[in-house]
């Protein structure tokens, strides 16, 4: 079957619709703190503006960029190193909101952490094809992939010859994050991981390992941070300190609740008036209910549903493996920090410092998804 050669509709445009729902709640959550700090309402979304502006150019240009010719060995091993040089490089530079995570250049920054995300789908979408080898190749046959040497027919499953080469950069990027330190998005990063792992063939029961082997070291980051205690602690309690540890999540459920069935109206949010802390950036989506109400809320559900969806047909419909694995990661990291951030917000999960993707104020995050979905769209015009 001839490939589509445009790219998928539906995703194009679900992407920009939560691109431009962000921009509108940005200015609406933050228009306020923006005048009081800045003495300009349109402080922070200017600064949206030209990040949005910027991503999506180069969405633009990802979009028209072939994705096999990322496979190359120079450019998988080129980001692993330059992400791991500056995920290093933030502990030799002052601190921001008491962590290791920003890289500043004049009044711009941002976080490698963001970054980290796409090098370990890239190199893993690449590892995982080299490991199965050329689909036409005989399963005995030594075969080229761009110049490197491989054997098909090796097992995900082998410890020595795959896993381990598989996840030992992924490791090294987790733990350079968590010692930021920045759990949440290891952990994400870590979720990922094991999901393209998964899809190209892991056992189940190494899963199980690997959470067995996991959940002592994260208990252990948790009890041993006190902020983090505090944090599990209001998530299973929150009403009983509502004016301390529980009084994010509770003003969040209290935005969420106000909205209703159609919301108090755009720009009418009152939680966003310096009761609700971080408003404009990983609380979005509370402010987005209080204003927008339940309908609101399910319209973003939806979108992001939708991108869910044409994310992994364009997966499944890829003409080889390197497409496949990447589509699947991309789609990956953008709904599971969507899912994360939906739950810390809904009070499903303790709360975390991960932003809504498309929506929540931050350059960083939102440079990173609208490149990583430019990769994204170029995959869906070459789906079979």
């Amino acid at each position: 079957m001839p490939r589509s050669a445009q790219p998928d509709r539906w995703l194009f445009i679900s992407t920009v619709s939560l691109c431009l729902i962000g921009a509108v709640m940005v200015f609406s959550s933050s228009a306020v703190m923006a005048r009081e700090e800045f003495g300009s309402a349109y402080a922070f979304i200017l600064r949206q503006i030209v990040w949005l502006a910027m991503g999506l150019a180069g969405m633009f240009a990802l979009m028209n960029f072939d994705y096999r010719k990322l496979r190359q060995p120079a450019v998988i091993f080129s980001s692993l190193a330059v992400v791991a040089l500056l995920l290093c490089a933030v502990f030799f530079l002052d601190k921001s909101h008491s962590t290791h995570r920003w890289i500043r250049i004049g009044p711009v920054g941002f976080q490698p952490s963001e970054l980290a995300k796409l090098a370990v789908i890239l190199y893993l979408a690449w590892f995982l094809e080299l490991r199965r080898g050329p689909a036409a190749a005989p399963d005995s046959a030594r075969s080229r992939i761009r110049g490197v040497r491989v054997t098909r027919g090796y097992d995900v499953n082998d410890v020595m010859n795959t896993l381990l080469p598989a996840l030992g950069p992924v490791l090294v990027m987790t733990v350079l994050i968590v010692l930021q330190p920045d759990l949440g998005t290891a952990f994400e990063i870590f979720l990922v991981a094991l999901a393209m792992l998964f899809a190209g063939g892991l056992a189940p029961r190494y899963i199980g390992y690997a959470a067995a082997a996991a959940l002592p070291v994260i208990i252990a980051l948790i009890v041993r941070v006190p902020y983090r205690m505090q944090r599990v602690l209001a998530f299973l309690h929150p009403d009983s300190d509502p004016q301390g540890s529980g009084f994010q999540l509770m003003q969040s459920l209290i935005a969420v609740g106000s909205g209703g069935l159609f919301g108090v109206g755009l720009m009418g949010s009152r939680q966003k008036l310096f009761y609700l802390p971080e408003a404009h950036t990983d609380f979005i989506f509370a402010v987005l209910c209080e204003e927008l109400g339940f309908l609101g809320g399910a319209a973003v559900l939806a979108l992001f549903a939708v991108y869910g969806w044409r994310g992994m047909r364009a997966a499944l419909a890829a003409p080889d493996d390197f497409g496949r694995f990447l589509a699947a990661g991309i789609t990956w990291m953008v709904m599971s920090q969507a899912l994360i951030n939906l739950s810390v917000v809904l009070g499903l999960m303790p709360t975390k410092g991960i932003p809504l993707p498309f929506v929540s104020y931050g350059g960083s995050s939102l440079m990173v998804m609208l490149l990583a979905t430019g990769v994204l769209l170029n995959i869906s015009q070459h789906a079979e």
